[in-house]
């Protein structure tokens, strides 16, 4: 393996134009081009975008489009992140919602402060750790789990704007949702990504009757790009969230609807209550801060394992000079894949819902780390037998069994800065694509309950994520804003299940050591690690990788990987917005 081998395989691979549209830059390519990876999507290079005071990326251009328009209005950070996700609700709706869950990471310009937004969907109180075992004791299939009632949470979304809108909002709340009711009303058109996961979830989606109507022709075929899809429900639905406020969808009609439609499912029903959604909180946390090269990364704690996974990552690489090796050395990429696997095993094993299990407080201990590193100071990969949670410091330790949830990707993440400095990094989820496929007044339920560990484990060797009355499930989500002397310079995050957490923490990596700028950082191709395998993005440059990682001890996948990273630095110049060419999504500004 010789370093530079890659970007010489690139270069060959490049001048043979091999499929057009995934053309790609080498890895150390710093500048912003580069095409989107996703075979047949029609996307184009993105480049950075400037502004000089505020911006919005998100998924979605008409949702960017309706966040920046409110801080054009004179709204700030928060006003911008009810309009676009109100949008967002509509026009991706197989991302997130207001049947959703949402993590936010805010930064409060005026106090110089961070803080976060636990809105993380909550089990029923009638749930129980037996939730998703079979009438044999065995775990059930994951979609045998996920579509229909039984992965039902309560949802957070609502609560989530109404309270950070009640904190730091500057416009009327009720004038927030009017682009969101326009289009739902009048029509959107559907994009050439929403039309792809219909088609690709037919056999689920379309077995539902509320879904079937919406997502489908008369015919029953999949609705095709460019087609003008009307919301009525949904319209009405914001209309009565902006009149009354969050309330009206946790207790009234709409709560009544939800409950309707989750415990009537015909052969997989959910335990949901209205008392259930009637005692639903959104909880603000500290954020969980770790530290890298002399920046601060900070984001959310438990229940999300996002920051402290991402920080256990970034501590066990920053001994190495990975800036040297650069990104197209295979053992940058052993470092940051072995890291990330040591990681994940602490992480199946003592990460949870805070408010119900102990968390060990030693998983960014600095010598904690540092012995973890050391297990890294080698050549060639770990061998599975290596790979094992460690032991941190905590005040009292528990008996804890291994076993892993299973996280499928389909969430959004929005980046918002205002005049003001005050910055919303919020990851937005319905769990799996469509969520649990139930529609209720125009929006989709999640199914993030299926983020539980479906085995329970044995009562003296309990799993940390296992089911329980009110409890949230564990999540991967990782909305983070980087401090420099006290001062936010990224703000970021991505969609992608338990991707998520690699996703972020190699884009800190490429900005922070390969001094890429923001859509460079988002752009590079993937190579992710967690369990072992190597999983390398196909159509990419990356692809050249295998030969090497596999010659260091790895088995290696290759396979789409459609990451969704949306990002803003914030520079002495302005700022820089970067947009993942792997999706839809925008980076907007002034």
């Amino acid at each position: 393996m010789r370093r530079g081998s890659l970007a010489s395989t690139l270069a060959v691979l490049l001048s043979l134009a091999l499929l057009p549209a995934l053309e790609l830059p080498a890895f150390s390519q710093q500048s912003s081009d580069m095409l989107a990876p996703e075979a047949g999507s029609g996307v184009q290079p993105k480049q950075a975008v400037h502004a000089k005071q505020q911006m919005v990326v998100a998924a979605n251009p008409v949702a960017a489009q309706a966040g920046l328009d409110v801080l054009r209005q004179g709204g700030s950070a928060a006003d911008a992140l009810v309009a676009v996700q109100a949008v967002l609700g509509l026009v991706e709706p197989q991302s997130s919602g207001l049947g959703g869950g949402a993590f936010l990471t805010w930064y409060d310009a005026s106090a110089r402060s961070l803080t976060t937004f636990d809105a993380r969907e909550t089990a029923p109180a009638a749930a129980t750790p037996l939730l998703f075992l079979g009438p044999d004791g065995k775990p059930l299939g994951f979609f045998d789990a996920v579509v229909g009632g039984r992965s039902v949470g309560v949802p957070g979304v609502p609560r989530l704007l109404e309270k950070v809108h009640r904190r730091y909002g500057k416009r009327p709340w009720q004038d927030l949702f009017g682009r969101a009711i326009e289009l739902a009303d009048s029509g959107f058109t559907v994009s050439p990504r929403l039309a792809k996961v219909i088609a690709e979830d037919v056999g689920r989606l379309d077995r539902q009757p509320a879904t079937r109507a919406y997502f489908f022709d008369a015919d029953g075929a999949p609705l095709k790009a460019g087609t003008l899809l009307v919301n009525k429900p949904y319209a009405e639905t914001l209309r009565i969230v902006a009149s009354i406020g969050a309330s009206a969808f946790y207790k009234g009609r709409i709560a009544h609807d939800i409950v309707a439609v989750v415990n009537g499912h015909p052969t997989n029903p959910g335990r949901l209550s209205l008392a259930d959604l009637a005692g639903y909180e959104v909880k603000q946390r500290p954020a969980i801060c770790a530290p890298y090269r002399g920046y601060q990364v900070c984001g959310m704690g438990p229940p999300s394992s996002g920051a402290l996974t991402i920080g256990q990552i970034l501590g066990m690489v920053e001994p190495f000079d990975i800036a040297t090796l650069g990104p197209d050395d295979p053992q940058a990429w052993r470092i940051i894949g072995d890291a990330s696997r040591l990681a994940f095993a602490d992480r199946e094993r003592y990460i949870a819902d805070s408010d119900f299990v102990r968390v060990p407080s030693g998983l960014l201990d600095p010598a904690y780390l540092k012995a973890r590193s050391a297990l890294i100071r080698r050549d060639t990969a770990l061998n599975k037998d290596e790979v094992i949670a460690g032991e941190p410091p905590w005040e009292k330790a528990e008996l804890r069994r291994d076993v892993p949830a299973l996280e499928l990707p389909s969430t959004s993440h929005i980046v918002i800065i205002d005049a003001d400095g005050n910055i919303a990094s919020m990851t937005t989820s319905v769990e799996n694509s469509f969520g649990s496929r139930l529609m209720v007044d125009g929006f989709l339920l999640n199914n993030q309950l299926t983020d539980f560990a479906f085995d329970p484990g044995p009562p003296d060797a309990a799993v940390a994520n296992r089911v329980w009355p009110g409890k949230r499930p564990r999540s991967s989500m990782a909305p983070t804003i980087v401090l420099k002397d006290d001062k936010p310079v990224f703000a970021l995050g991505s969609p992608g299940g338990s991707m998520i957490i690699p996703f972020v923490a190699t884009t800190l990596i490429a900005l922070i050591d390969w001094k890429m700028d923001m859509q460079a950082a988002v752009s590079l191709p993937h190579l992710v690690n967690r369990f072992g395998p190597y999983d390398i993005e196909a159509g990419t440059p990356a692809e050249a990788m295998v030969d090497d990682l596999t010659a260091l001890g790895y088995k290696t996948n290759v396979e789409e990987i459609n990451s969704g990273l949306n990002g803003v630095a914030l520079t002495a110049d302005g700022l820089v917005g970067g947009s993942d060419p792997r999706r839809e999504g925008v980076a907007v500004g002034d």
